[in-house]
């Protein structure tokens, strides 16, 4: 498999088919990074150099030797208080009030298969798919141990770390600083690329040179948050979509992070991913044990392509689960911008009707359908159905829904809690809320201490009544706040409570999916304030943004292609002139691209004119046709919609035998020029045959590209569909 050991040099090697990582440990027991990178078959032990560096430290170990620093030489798990003045993976407040943390290496174990961990999202496989490297380290004089969890799944060019930190010190000792994931380069000229953004503007992609310096990236609110995905890419400086190397790293978690790029005093790049150590202080009394969230991480030597490749199918067959992780997704229309709050049981089963006329599979009931809730002021945390706004039970609402032909889906935001409700009024304790300080609001609305078990069970005893009423076969798990007064009432340890909280949401995922194993859940934070792999482990797509605008979305799905999968974008068609931009385009420019995501609508349909209706209906066609290739096929950004005149990209199925190309023009000027579309991954001895007969070679296509035609107007799109053919003497039978 992929993890081997040479005992007399104490190497290891995690192989995948095209990449390898290698590290040793020292004769002082210190681990040193050695090599990530394209596959090789020898040792990269060469690359370590010792000089003697002023002002940076020895180990006692080295003796009189002044030529070994760990300031100097790269790490796999870097610790403070070993001379290293770089930032450290791992920080711990000992009983005496230091900080050392001298991590040695002690054994090592090698596993069939992937590790799990508790209570956290992380990659899973098969025992023929991955091996697990477990490093166990201790320091010898606190006792502090470290495991660290490497899997590796060959066949996908993924390797995923985690760490568990233990203390078996007589005495209490609090973790400050935590991060999975360590990459040091000795060398080299790096891009760091990173995801930035704000609510409805999520994910835009930025490329920067790594400079001398600290780079970071992070959230302290609470989640992921829309302003900085928990990502990121080294590129080499010459990288593009096709050609060059680059390494992806994606945290497994919902909560903040930090992420970081340093570039040192002798030109060596250190990459990390961990947790915000904001408000961090995790206290481990004798045995307890603390597990920083994974890792995940690939290299490609064939540009961003190839690294996306590499993540989406691994978050597709081996991070996201239950019955939608391949299945095809129902197309839905959602209520929200139909009739946010203003609506009525009647009006309800109005545009259900409207939508089973069209061939939509799924109606969607969003917020408003709880307590007293006709606006975003109130009810939140009563979670019992407002029976007199409905005009029926939710089950008989549902029973009419389901008589039209549709699937039913509700909306629910299990975390929070209104002022104004009967559960705030019982249980104000329940809530986030610093003593003796008036709160901050958001939205109007507080949080609940979700790292308290009774608050969840009661949660989710209310909101398991409620989809016991009827066939739901959809959630919507909506949080729409950040977290500000970080303080639980039942723990004297707040430095634990963020981590907490988010171990908490993830129990209540956890027994939600249990519970309802055929519910398709879509996660959603205001849109994407928390899109990222941990939340993919619960629900398989993830509202994209709360901007359905067509062309803003070009930006934010763009950017959301380089980690995530399109199965998992939530994406639909919404009313223009769009509620968010006020900027109309065509329904078809809609339609193309809300197909490179998950498809839906999210408008009134009663009030469109006959010629839309029928769009819709092809739309829908359409999309059902291409739904696996769209799906399951491989991901091409054939453009930047940030600096082309197009936004244009491609699926192209694994066999090469179908392509979609989907073309949105940004750009329109007097007396235009002609945009050509290159495609990728085509068979280069292939001959391919759109729906108009019209034939192309493969080659020629990939290096010249296909012209758009020439049409006033604005925002026009295109979708052109390609099949391989074979020329008929070599479907006959031999001679």
């Amino acid at each position: 498999m992929g993890i081997t050991y040479q005992k007399e040099k104490q190497i290891f090697n995690l192989h995948t088919e095209n990449t390898t990582y290698q590290f040793l440990v020292d004769k002082y027991g210190f681990l040193l990074h050695l090599y990530y990178g394209k596959r090789i078959n020898g040792d990269m032990d060469y690359l370590l150099t010792y000089y003697d560096r002023g002002f940076s430290g020895n180990p006692s170990d080295t003796g009189a030797d002044r030529t070994y620093s760990m300031d100097a030489l790269p790490q796999e798990f870097p610790c403070p208080g070993t001379g290293d003045y770089r930032s450290t993976a791992v920080a711990v407040r000992n009983a005496d009030g230091s900080y050392s943390c001298d991590l040695r290496f002690q054994r090592y174990e090698i596993c069939k298969g992937k590790y799990s961990l508790e209570g956290l999202p992380a990659v899973y496989a098969k025992d023929e798919e991955a091996e697990t490297l477990k490093i166990y380290l201790e320091d010898p004089v606190t006792k502090v141990q470290a495991v660290l969890l490497y899997g590796v799944l060959p066949e996908k060019d993924i390797i995923t770390r985690s760490v568990q930190i233990i203390n078996q010190n007589e005495e209490k000792i609090e973790l400050i600083r935590a991060a999975s994931a360590c990459l040091d380069f000795v060398a080299g000229d790096y891009d760091l690329i990173t995801f930035y953004g704000r609510h409805a503007m999520e994910r835009n992609f930025q490329r920067v040179p790594v400079k001398h310096g600290k780079q970071m990236i992070g959230s302290k609110r609470g989640s992921s948050s829309h302003q900085y995905n928990p990502s990121l890419i080294l590129a080499d400086s010459g990288t593009d979509e096709k050609n060059g190397g680059c390494y992806g790293m994606a945290f497994v978690y919902s909560g903040g992070f930090e992420a970081e790029a340093e570039k040192d005093q002798f030109n060596q790049t250190r990459v990390m991913m961990g947790l915000s150590s904001d408000q961090f202080c995790y206290p481990l009394g004798k045995g307890e044990m603390f597990t920083v969230p994974e890792t995940v991480m690939t290299y490609s030597s064939e540009g961003f392509g190839g690294l996306s490749w590499n993540f989406h199918r691994c978050f597709r067959r081996n991070l996201c689960r239950g019955k939608y992780r391949t299945k095809q997704r129902p197309v839905l229309v959602n209520s929200w911008e139909a009739d946010y709050f203003d609506f009525t049981g009647e009006t309800l089963v109005t545009l259900a009707e409207h939508a089973a006329e069209l061939g939509i599979d799924m109606f969607v009931l969003d917020d408003g359908w709880f307590g007293k809730r006709d606006d975003d002021n109130s009810g939140l945390g009563d979670w019992h159905v407002n029976e007199e706004k409905l005009g029926c039970t939710m089950g008989e609402l549902i029973g009419k829904i389901n008589d039209l032909g549709l699937k039913f889906g509700l909306w629910i935001e299990p975390e929070m809690v209104s002022e104004d409700s009967d559960l705030y009024r019982q249980h104000p304790d329940w809530v986030m809320a610093i003593p003796g300080r008036k709160p901050v609001r958001a939205r109007n609305q507080l949080v609940l201490d979700f790292s308290r078990k009774e608050v969840r069970e009661e949660v989710f005893r209310q909101i398991s009544h409620v989809l016991d009423q009827g066939n739901v076969e959809y959630i919507k798990w909506d949080m729409n706040r950040s977290l500000a007064d970080i303080y639980s009432s039942v723990t004297k340890d707040q430095g634990k409570v963020l981590y907490d909280y988010v171990l908490g949401v993830y129990d209540f995922l956890e027994k939600l999916t249990e519970k309802y194993p055929d519910i398709l859940i879509e996660g959603c934070s205001g849109g994407g304030g928390r899109f990222d792999a941990g939340m993919l482990y619960y629900t398989p797509q993830i509202w994209c943004s709360d901007n359905t605008d067509a062309v803003d979305r070009l930006d934010i799905q763009y950017g959301t292609s380089f980690i995530y999968p399109i199965s998992c974008i939530g994406s639909h068609v919404s009313a223009v002139p769009n509620h968010q931009t006020g900027r109309v385009t065509s329904l078809h420019t809609r339609g193309v691209v809300a197909m490179a995501g998950t498809f839906g609508y999210e408008l009134n349909l009663g009030i469109l004119p006959k010629e839309e209706k029928e769009e819709i209906k092809q739309q829908i066609k359409t999309f059902k046709k291409h739904e696996g290739l769209i799906h399951n096929g491989r991901y091409y950004r054939l453009s930047s919609p940030q600096t082309d005149e197009i936004g244009a990209w491609a699926f192209v199925s694994e066999e090469r035998e179908e392509v979609l190309v989907n073309v949105v023009m940004l750009a329109m000027h007097g007396n235009m020029t002609v945009n050509y579309v290159k495609l990728q991954g085509l068979d280069p001895d292939g001959i391919y045959e759109d729906e108009n007969g019209r034939r192309y070679d493969g080659v020629g296509l990939m290096e010249a590209g296909i012209p758009l035609p020439i049409v006033a107007g604005t925002y026009p799109a295109w979708q052109i569909y390609l099949r391989l053919v074979k020329e008929e003497n070599e479907n006959s039978d031999a001679k």
